[in-house]
């Protein structure tokens, strides 16, 4: 297994990722509309200098992806920037194999060349798998953010 800097020719596969995770996030977020959604615009973070999309390969297949955006931090925060990552996704017949630590390694090498350090994701509180996941490859619960819908009358 591989790792690699996306490219535009992945397109069509990553947009399929996107898809995967939608879906796999529906049953935790009720307020997701229904039908064809997008999180991201992969294409155009693939040429962002501040976002860099990252792809595992087995003998040139794409099995899975993620990436790093680097923001401002929070004025009150030690650090001036974080590395914000997303848009992770292992094909199912190949989870469990250590593709998610291969790409978050590889993103790692990155954020830090950027001079950045420290990496943030976020992550639905009843989704364990995932949870347990991004425990395995060394993050640790931070913050809870909470919501409410509020009927208008």
């Amino acid at each position: 297994m591989t790792t690699r800097t996306a490219r535009q020719s992945d397109l069509e596969i990553l947009l399929t990722f996107e898809q995967g995770i939608i879906n796999a996030e529906r049953p935790f977020d009720p307020t997701l509309k229904e039908g064809e959604i997008h999180y991201y615009d992969i294409g155009r973070m693939i040429d962002e200098p501040d976002v860099e999309v990252v792809v595992a390969e087995i003998d040139g297949e794409v099995i899975g992806s993620a990436y790093a955006r680097i923001v401002d931090s929070k004025v009150y925060l030690r650090h001036p920037q974080h590395a914000h990552l997303g848009f992770m996704y292992v094909k199912p017949e190949h989870r469990g194999k250590g593709v998610n630590n291969k790409i978050i390694e590889a993103l790692r090498q990155w954020v830090i060349s950027r001079g950045v350090i420290e990496m943030r994701l976020e992550v639905y509180n009843d989704n364990l798998p995932a949870i347990k996941a991004y425990q395995k490859a060394g993050f640790t619960p931070n913050l809870l953010e909470m919501r409410i819908g509020v009927n208008k009358s």
